[in-house]
């Protein structure tokens, strides 16, 4: 055979083998899976898959006849095919990991179903998708093959615009989005190269690598800290600005309060009231009120901003609020629910004004027993705004206590009360007297025999501290510090949780304890689930802890020793993530089923209408019911309660991310410093470090470890050194020092510093 000739068959047969359809059988097998309920022909499947030339439709008929000899397909009519039913096939919503592999949870498997990323199909992080699952028998683990994408988690992305000529891909921030998008230039709307900018998938072509997308806002320059900042809220779908008709409405609002509203309303006015907040707040959803009645027992009013008489039904404010269904609390930064005018103005209950509010007023005993309760609409005028600061001052100097302080003090010969010379207390500024203190102080006692009967009734303890951060005038951090719950915050939440549990009751029990039939909004709290349990049990034990599980009791008081015995160690972080990680979430919703962590019965949200839409329609219900009304629609309130949960998870996603966002730009500046982390998570890529001052986490790479050949042990939660026998186990303590900082990531490394 002449070279020539040779070379000719060499290239024919290159040509054929590029030709050739890959993973045809599964792309044939997924056509028929999405028409199920139909049978097709060749004809027909070729046009679904696009494909258009002869030799392709021959190697489509040459496929169907194998699938047809395996007994995967079947054929109905003459010529027409249809899938095998299967039982392998299951629905579940995918989790990508950060190197493009995923893993489909599903309710009717007890194991997870991992994908492996040749076999994903272009499904993309928390996709609702249909797997093909056969096992994989090197280690017996569940595998799947995506075949079909029943519903996509999301469309838009954040991440930066890398242009050539006439397009551009844009690679997104989001570590779990394997992919970068295609943009065609005629869809930059105005982005530059380098711009960080909102993109909005529009479509994934079968053969295409990439999926297509258009530019739909441009964000900023990446580490700017606005640019940053909104990049956050918009990846989580979440609003940074109102819409001009909204603010236009909310300030044609009438806000003088008329004498005819008044006469409609229980008047507190005359009765002492005080808020007690964060020292930075601006909106102020609640006010408590205090006085002794003639009978020696308490009255303590807990009002509540009247945001629904001003958010009406069917108006601009009222869908504006219901989108957007919660305030987000960034680092630097409130995003309101309710334009500013509302929030830190009409409705914002600050001192020495009148304000409409929503009331629960109780009469307690001296052993903070209810004796009466009353719900309902009242004014109120705010004699005094505390921080918790100034209330815990009150609290710890109590005159009848005597504790030897070192902190430099001075005389209130007017509160009779010893106080730290660094806060500040003055009539001027708070308006405080002897009155208002003695009623902190008996609603603190009061509250702590609240907490006390909670506590013993099996209710769970989480008071983590918070990560905070000192910030210069350009939002820059300055500092890390920790927020502890004093009592203070606790004096607040106790009433505010008796408030929330005491309405839940009034609309969902009868007098005679059974549940009515009255549509309401409750905030419920399953059970854990037993496997989470067990896991936290596997890790606990390495530090020698414990947990029971045999009862709900066992749980409950097992957990909250676990909380107490872990306070001032090193892995108290850790414990207290992972434990918390093991609850269920909790949710809102129109079937009650109880508070497992507050072990209440009934719980609704009641008392932070300015930043919670579940408590404007709960308001709106009470109301209701007051005035004679027969139960509401429950299907349309139970789909508003699973938008309000939806909206709320994606802003707690949002202010975790702000707060990893400062973090990370805190450690910028201190590459050069050694800080002593705790493992708080172990793969078989890195192991997880976070730093015990402030709270950073970050990752310290396998690779980088270089005294020796490091391998993951998942059962003893540890990378392990070869040929030296170096063990890094989940708890350790080590040192580390910065490696790399990536802002927009989001992401830190560490060295090992020792």
């Amino acid at each position: 055979m002449s070279k020539r000739k040779q070379k000719f068959q060499q290239n024919f047969k290159k040509k054929k083998q590029n030709n050739e359809i890959k993973h045809l059988a599964r792309k044939i097998t997924k056509v028929l899976s999405q028409n199920a309920n139909k049978s097709l022909n060749y004809k027909q499947i070729a046009s679904l898959l696009e494909i258009t030339d002869a030799d392709g439709r021959n190697q489509i008929t040459k496929q169907l006849a194998a699938l047809l000899s395996d007994k995967k397909i079947i054929e109905g009519e003459r010529g027409k095919f249809l899938i095998v039913p299967d039982n392998n096939y299951y629905t579940g919503v995918i989790d990508v990991t950060s190197r493009g592999n995923g893993y489909v949870i599903c309710d009717d498997l007890e194991q997870d179903i991992y994908i492996p990323s040749r076999n994903m199909n272009h499904a993309l992080h928390n996709d609702t998708v249909k797997v093909y699952v056969y096992s994989r028998r090197k280690n017996k683990k569940t595998e799947g093959d995506v075949v079909e994408i029943i519903q996509r988690a999301k469309t838009d992305y954040v991440g930066v615009l890398q242009v050539n000529k006439n397009f551009g891909f844009v690679i997104p921030d989001d570590n779990k989005m394997y992919t970068d998008l295609f943009v065609d230039k005629k869809y930059f709307n105005g982005a530059e190269n380098g711009d960080k900018v909102l993109v909005k998938m529009t479509d994934w072509p079968e053969r295409s690598k990439n999926p297509f997308g258009k530019i739909t806002d441009v964000l900023g320059k990446p580490g700017d800290h606005d640019t940053e900042m909104h990049s956050i809220l918009v990846e989580y779908n979440l609003p940074y600005k109102f819409p001009k008709e909204v603010e236009e409405d909310a300030a044609k609002l009438p806000i003088k309060i008329t004498e005819k509203e008044i006469a409609k309303r229980r008047d507190f006015r005359d009765i002492l009231t005080f808020t007690i907040d964060p020292k930075t707040a601006k909106d102020f959803d609640d006010a408590l009120s205090f006085q002794i009645l003639e009978n020696g027992n308490y009255e303590i009013g807990v009002h509540i901003a009247d945001v629904s008489h001003y958010v009406q039904e069917n108006t601009i404010l009222e869908d504006e609020a219901y989108h957007r269904a919660t305030s987000v609390y960034l680092v630097d930064r409130v995003v309101p629910m309710l334009p500013e005018v509302l929030s830190n103005n009409v409705c914002s209950l600050r001192p020495n004004e009148e304000k409409l509010t929503f009331s629960a007023v109780f009469e307690l005993d001296h052993k903070a027993h209810i004796v009466n309760q009353w719900f309902g609409r009242t004014i109120i005028y705010s004699d005094a705004r505390f921080a918790y600061e100034e209330a815990q001052v009150i609290i710890e100097n109590n005159i009848k206590e005597t504790r030897n302080k070192k902190q430099e003090v001075r005389e209130d010969s007017k509160l009779n009360l010893k106080i730290p010379a660094d806060i500040s207390l003055t009539d001027k500024e708070y308006n405080t007297t002897p009155e208002l203190a003695k009623a902190i102080l008996k609603m603190d006692e009061l509250a702590k025999v609240l907490r006390k009967r909670r506590m013993q009734a099996g209710a769970l303890s989480f008071d983590r501290a918070e990560v905070r951060f000192n910030l210069d005038e350009d939002a820059n951090p300055i500092g890390v510090y920790t927020k502890v719950s004093k009592d203070a915050n606790k004096l607040i939440e106790e009433f505010m949780l008796l408030a929330n549990r005491k309405v839940g009751e009034f609309v969902g029990k009868n007098k005679n304890g059974t549940p009515t039939k009255k549509t309401f909004i409750y905030r419920i709290h399953d059970e854990p689930d037993t496997s989470k349990l067990e896991d936290l049990q596997r890790i606990v034990r390495k530090f020698g802890y414990d947990i029971k599980t045999d009862s709900r009791k066992d749980t409950t008081q097992s957990i909250n020793k676990l909380l107490t015995d872990v306070k001032g160690k090193a892995e108290q972080n850790m414990i207290e993530t992972l434990s918390i990680r093991s609850m269920s979430k909790a949710v809102y919703t129109t079937e009650n089923i109880g508070h497992y962590g507050l072990a209440f019965d009934y719980y609704s949200h009641f008392t932070s209408p300015i930043r919670r839409y579940p408590d404007v329609m709960t308001h709106r219900l009470l109301q209701h019911y007051l005035d004679g009304g027969k139960p509401a629609n429950k299907e349309v309130y139970e789909e508003k309660c699973k938008h309000a949960s939806e909206r709320e998870y994606m802003a707690t996603k949002a202010e975790r991310d702000s707060i990893k966002y400062m973090q990370i730009k805190y450690m910028q500046d201190h590459n050069n410093q050694k800080f002593t982390g705790v493992i708080t998570g172990v793969t078989d890529w890195g192991i997880y470090v976070e730093i015990i001052e402030n709270k950073c986490e970050g990752m310290v790479r396998i690779n980088d470890i270089q005294d020796d050949l490091y391998t993951f042990d998942e059962k003893k939660f540890s990378v392990i050194g070869q040929a030296t026998g170096n063990t890094y186990t989940l708890g350790d303590e080590v040192t580390v020092r910065v490696k790399k900082t990536d802002l927009e990531r989001k992401h830190l490394d560490f060295w090992l510093a020792d």
